[in-house]
């Protein structure tokens, strides 16, 4: 992801002019149905026992961290930037997050059901969330619904469809996973081309690390008295918000340029929920420390 940070900040131009051509819509609609595909119905059904835990997670999702990114948004000056943070708490849970709680050996039916779950809620919701914090004129609620069903539930909704009525192998499986770390990294590219480093990146730095503390220590807290595989997946959907989404929610609401702040967010998160993940990983092992 690094690599795909400089190459947008290197080649801006051509990536600018696929942006401005409705490139981040593209790639997220692509992503969002590549990971649909590699959910399993199986691992859906498995969620019946942890539906109390899973509704807090999402009610939290639509309340307290909307209410998070604003706050931390208020450390940038107004513009672009502070737009694009404010858009971070509107995301669902990262897609990454799934694969990251597989890797943490944390519970990935539980993971998937707070990715749908979230990304419905940020489809249904985060229009009227973000007009109402925004409170201007220039914001369109509906204009951000149709465009985030179009581009996140729509490909969701064919994913999940494919992979209950046609059987999926390893090898499509695979294929389905690579597809999503190539579109990832394109993500990353197109939108770190958008970032014009300023000092203003310094405030911007702060509020999203601010902003990924607090969310972790909430997912931390919401996990608090549940089995491990499950505190680990809350920890890591709640603390893992998705930049591609938020990167599309914030160009369909202020223009591409707020999309700006979501590359750097990007690296911040895939970069945190991999270490989480790892040092999880290794407290499981025989011979550890129990948690």
């Amino acid at each position: 992801m690094l690599v795909a940070a400089l190459v947008g900040l290197s080649v801006q131009q051509p990536l600018v002019w696929l942006t401005s051509r409705q490139g981040i819509n593209v790639g997220l609609a692509v992503l969002v149905f590549a990971t649909a595909v590699t959910i399993a119905p199986a691992a859906l059904r498995r969620l019946g026992s942890s539906w109390r835990r899973l509704l807090a997670v999402l009610v939290v999702g639509v309340t307290v961290l909307p209410l998070l990114s604003w706050t931390v948004s208020r450390l940038v000056a107004p513009g672009s930037l502070r737009d694009g943070i404010l858009t971070v708490g509107l995301a669902p849970c990262e897609i990454a997050s799934v694969a990251t709680t597989a890797m943490a050996g944390g519970e990935a039916a539980f993971a998937a059901g707070i990715l749908i779950g979230s990304t419905l809620a940020t489809v249904a919701l985060s229009g009227l969330i973000l007009g109402f914090e925004v409170g201007s004129a220039s914001v369109h609620p509906w204009h951000i619904l149709l465009n985030l069903v179009l581009v996140v539930a729509v490909p969701l909704a064919a994913g999940l469809t494919l992979r209950a009525f046609t059987p999926i192998g390893t090898g499509a499986e695979h294929a389905a996973m690579v597809t999503v770390t190539v579109v990832v990294a394109c993500l990353v590219a197109l939108i770190a081309a958008e970032i014009r480093l300023s000092s203003r990146y310094v405030s911007v730095t702060c509020a999203l690390i601010l902003f990924l503390a607090a969310s972790a220590l909430i997912g931390w807290g919401l996990g608090r008295g549940a089995r491990r595989p499950v505190s680990s997946a809350t920890l890591l959907t709640t603390s893992m918000r998705d930049f591609a989404i938020a990167a599309g929610l914030a160009a369909a609401a202020f223009g591409p340029a707020a999309a700006a702040p979501l590359g750097l967010y990007g690296i911040l998160v895939l970069v945190w929920g991999t270490a989480v993940a790892g040092t999880l990983r290794r407290r499981q092992r025989p011979g550890s420390t129990p948690a």
